[in-house]
């Protein structure tokens, strides 16, 4: 208990509010702005971050995920365009009830079950986090080679209708990560004698060129965008949407947070889950997708209770359940610390106050979500045409200033256009994205592995256990596929 109350007074001077407040009105900026998303966000202001403290940074980052996570559902809700991927189920209802002259109570209840589910969420990781870490610290490199592949497998089978794309997209990653030098057999990987790519590709500006200009390029073309104004009247639900709307957060949060523990399960995902749920529970479901608060709630709710818990895994055991999760992950390789189990003890101070930081961000976001929905609505109304080449200048200042290398700066360019052309084709990111952040811990798990010899998995019951795992999301994908086919075929004859 202690070691969280000292967290929560650390995140809480001065420095580390200014921090958090500041990381939370980019993200619920980024949030409201249709098809900028967290990830996106993260990635384009990472270098920037590079010159804050490690403390600092992370609480930005980690401040800058929750409030675009809180953000999405605004526009969502009064114009019927999310700004983050989640929020799509959002404004399944809350649009209809703003049609209905009720966007009031639908964006309150939206802020009052995602500060829930928040809190909720940083309570899990901060009672569950050493617990995990503990058990963490008896994984060797089998455990970790094969937590690594489930964490793939699990990404690639999630994150788009066709299994093989993944597996494909995931096979590239792999190849990229490999390109540079090899310290075991002291040669050059597809370096193809170029001693510029003897260093390798370096993550950030991958990851902004991906993510950053890669989906600049793609909402550009798009013209995604709304100029619709809506009043927003009175705010608070009555006593009866109270009661149902809590009750239905309460029972997505207990969805959202085991659910964005498993890797590849994305916020968005487990929203899809909750609300799939409580429709299928409730007495009177035509209701749902007619302007039902149970709806705007239980999407709420999950996806930010999967937001907070997706952390639990980066911290304890270092390995990132998604995109965002990633480039945190490569935040903290900037300044040498790696995620795991020993984070807890070599940098407890450090861990603790980012950890408390989870509650402070909450609170700042509840505070911040209602009084200015007026601003971020407008907000969501600047053209593209204007918002795009300035975050494009963005990525590319920010990937030039890390090393002032211009070696990053195509890097940069070309993962760029590669994230435009693969999301165009409508192809998933995602699993490209963890392939490169998870290779090198494949590769040197699999190398020691193999020096202390092949037999010892047939001792680690943790290892086939994940290996299990591999297989079960593999199938549980083709059966899900498979009946949504099936559903499709029969509902068009």
């Amino acid at each position: 208990m202690e070691p969280f109350l000292l967290g929560i007074l650390g995140a809480m001077t001065p420095e580390n509010l200014v921090y958090a407040l500041s990381g939370c009105l980019l993200g619920t900026l980024v949030g409201v702005l249709p098809g900028i998303g967290p990830v996106s966000c993260i990635a384009i202001l990472f270098p920037f971050t590079t010159y804050l403290p490690p403390t600092g940074m992370i609480i930005a980052l980690a401040s800058i995920y929750f409030g675009a996570m809180y953000g999405g559902s605004t526009t969502a809700i009064l114009m019927n365009v999310p700004g983050e991927i989640s929020a799509v189920v959002t404004a399944m209802d809350g649009h209809k009830m703003t049609k209905k002259g009720r966007p009031g109570p639908a964006l309150a209840m939206a802020a009052i079950v995602s500060f829930m589910a928040g809190i909720a969420g940083a309570t899990f990781v901060a009672i569950s986090g050493p617990t995990v870490a503990r058990l963490a610290l008896h994984f060797g490199p089998a455990e970790y080679l094969a937590l690594a592949l489930f964490s793939l497998t699990a990404t690639a089978s999630l994150s788009g209708r066709s299994l093989i794309r993944g597996g494909i997209v995931t096979v590239i990653g792999l190849i990229l990560v490999t390109v540079g030098y090899d310290s075991s057999s002291d040669f050059g990987r597809l370096t193809f004698g170029s001693e510029t790519l003897i260093e390798g590709f370096s993550i950030a500006p991958v990851m902004i060129g991906l993510f950053g200009i890669g989906e600049m390029l793609r909402i550009y073309e798009q013209k995604i965008g709304s100029s619709e104004k809506v009043k927003i009247g009175k705010l608070m639900p009555n006593r009866q949407e109270l009661r149902d709307g809590l009750a239905a957060g309460g029972r997505a949060t207990l969805w959202g947070i085991p659910l964005g523990i498993l890797p590849g399960m994305l916020p968005s995902v487990t929203s899809f889950l909750a609300y799939s749920f409580e429709k299928q529970r409730s007495k009177t479901p035509e209701k749902f997708g007619k302007g039902a608060i149970e709806g705007v709630a239980s999407a709420e709710a999950a996806n930010n209770a999967a937001a907070m818990s997706n952390l639990l895994p980066l911290m304890t055991l270092g390995i990132p359940t998604g995109p965002s999760m990633a480039l945190i992950l490569g935040a903290l390789m900037v300044y040498g610390l790696m995620p795991g189990p020993m984070l807890f003890t070599l940098h407890a101070d450090f861990t603790w106050t980012v950890i408390g930081s989870f509650f402070v961000a909450n609170i700042i976001l509840l505070i911040l979500n209602l009084p200015l929905v007026g601003l971020w609505a407008r907000i969501a109304t600047i053209p593209h045409g204007i918002l795009a080449p300035i975050v494009l200048v963005l990525c590319l200042v920010g990937s030039f200033s890390l090393r002032t290398s211009f070696f990053d700066l195509w890097v940069c360019v070309i993962f760029g256009l590669i994230g435009w052309a693969v999301s165009r084709a409508n192809w998933p990111l995602a699993p490209l994205c963890l392939a490169y952040v998870l290779g090198p811990i494949i590769e040197e798990s699999a190398r020691q592995v193999g020096h202390l010899g092949y037999g010892l998995l047939l001792e680690r019951p943790i290892f086939w256990f994940f290996i299990f795992l591999c297989g079960v999301s593999i199938w549980l994908t083709r059966r899900m596929w498979a009946k949504t086919q099936a559903e499709l075929a029969n509902s068009e004859h």
